[in-house]
């Protein structure tokens, strides 16, 4: 009777460590909508590569509408493997968010430019970027 009890702990410690995994793969996007008060559009961010998409809301003739997607474009695409999330700001004009790098504390602002959703080079206020122009 020992035995079967030892391994019913066993069993169940496995199949609670594959739940556990399994929501660590379902968990890989984050999603947050832009800020601009009168704009449908959620940004998505995958998590571990940084890579950011947006969706928004279409109108359609003749149709209950459609699902308008924005692929990454320049800056959106895979960056280095890191922890990324989304912050949106609480400017109400703002149709960009905040990509953040969780582990160096890099940002740069994504938004949608034309058909692709686009990002500035990642900024640290460690690092050592270049000054404005017309500035020493």
């Amino acid at each position: 009777m020992r035995g079967r009890a030892g391994y019913r702990v066993r069993v169940a410690g496995i199949a609670a460590g594959l739940l556990v995994a399994g929501a660590a793969q379902a968990a890989s996007y984050e999603f947050v909508p832009a800020p601009q008060a009168d704009l449908n559009r959620v940004y998505r961010v995958d998590k571990a590569t940084g890579e950011v998409i947006s969706c928004q809301y279409g109108l359609q003739e003749n149709t209950i509408g459609t699902t308008l997607c924005f692929g990454p474009g320049e800056g959106a695409g895979p960056q280095a493997p890191s922890e990324y999330s989304l912050v949106a700001s609480r400017h109400l004009r703002e149709a960009g968010v905040f990509r953040v790098n969780q582990r160096t504390g890099a940002m740069s602002i994504c938004y949608v430019l034309d058909d692709a959703v686009v990002c500035t080079p990642q900024g640290n206020a460690g690092s050592t970027a270049p000054a404005p122009a017309g500035k020493p």
